[in-house]
């Protein structure tokens, strides 16, 4: 194993300083409370942790040097890519995947299909600075997914939407595109649509090491938590798969940007209102409205802008003080 196929580029190569040449590069491959564990080229490795270490600051991804007779870990190198959310009531974001090139968003052709979840993710992904692609599990369950398809490959411009089957060996081939050798995806989406099926099939875990799977209520299609933590393993065709668990409730916090990407048809119109301040509701000359009224935009999407919109600006953090001091201070928490 070489650190390329790890996940090394020349974006880390850069932040190497001279004095640091006697220290090796490991990626972190899971986080606990109180130890880390890496990757290595010589294999899997548990660090040495100095006690001023907080493993909260660390997401798995993550690009370390080390010491490498005592293991100690000396810093994190700057991330390429951060996926990281806000929880209700935390003081700082929950670290989700970094240093991932493609976040698979996964949901399944059932009554788990959900536009406005999806929409969230995909505003993560983009503020994250990672390719999404929506992965639609259990199409083997269902005669058609061309209405699935069009949904999701509507919520965002450009996006990608695969179908498949978790369980089946051809799930690899479908996403071989982005699980090539050095590269490094991670698995989103809620309890029960096959998250951990599909880690088992592309790192090609047999029963004994295999992710636990659990099956999901028959009445709403809900499942069960089968991942409790998040991990990185290595898959077929060279690349490496970050699992999450399943996320019972995902906040919009911070993502300005990532909203703009995901509802640019939105933003684009915005130009053409007659008041630059408007709210796209109730104003006369509102380019956005006309737009509804033409049938070019759904009026759901719109709600469902305006609603992220609105939970983002109430629990994005403001900076308070004077010039030079200014501290975060948190707004009232919305969901």
């Amino acid at each position: 194993m070489s650190l390329a196929t790890l996940g090394w580029s020349a974006f880390f190569d850069a932040q190497l300083a001279p004095q640091e040449a006697g220290l090796v590069a490991m990626r972190i491959a899971t986080v606990h409370r109180s130890r880390l564990t890496a990757e290595s080229i010589d294999g899997p490795q548990r660090l040495t942790l100095a006690p001023n270490i907080n493993t909260t600051d660390f997401a798995v991804g993550d690009w370390v040097l080390v010491e490498p007779e005592t293991h100690l870990l000396h810093r994190r190198l700057e991330r390429l890519a951060l996926l990281q959310r806000h929880t209700e009531g935390g003081r700082s974001p929950q670290l989700i995947a970094a240093n991932i090139d493609t976040l698979f968003i996964v949901t399944s052709c059932n009554e788990d299909f959900n536009p406005a979840r999806l929409e969230r993710y995909l505003a993560l992904a983009n503020e994250a600075g990672t390719n999404p692609v929506i992965v639609l599990t259990k199409a083997d369950k269902i005669t058609d997914t061309s209405g699935y398809v069009e949904q999701a490959a509507a919520l965002q411009s450009g996006l990608t939407v695969v179908t498949l089957n978790a369980k089946a060996a051809d799930a690899i081939d479908t996403l071989a595109p982005w699980c090539g050798p050095g590269q490094t995806v991670a698995l989103v989406g809620s309890s029960g649509v096959g998250k951990s099926t599909l880690l088992n099939t592309l790192s090609g875990k047999t029963d004994e090491d295999a992710q636990a799977t659990g099956s999901i209520r028959e009445g709403d299609a809900k499942g069960r938590h089968t991942t409790t933590s998040r991990s990185l393993h290595a898959i077929a065709g060279g690349g490496w798969v970050i699992d999450t668990p399943g996320m019972r409730t995902l906040h919009v916090s911070d993502v300005s940007a990532g909203l703009d990407m995901l509802f640019a048809e939105i933003v684009a119109l915005a130009p053409d209102c007659r008041f630059r301040d408007c709210t796209h509701a109730h104003e006369p000359g509102c380019a956005v409205q006309a737009a509804i009224s033409a049938g070019t935009l759904d009026a759901a999407r719109l709600e469902r802008w305006r609603k992220l919109q609105d939970e983002n600006r109430a629990n994005t953090p403001v900076q308070t003080g004077p010039r030079g001091n200014k501290v975060q201070k948190p707004r009232g928490w919305r969901r």
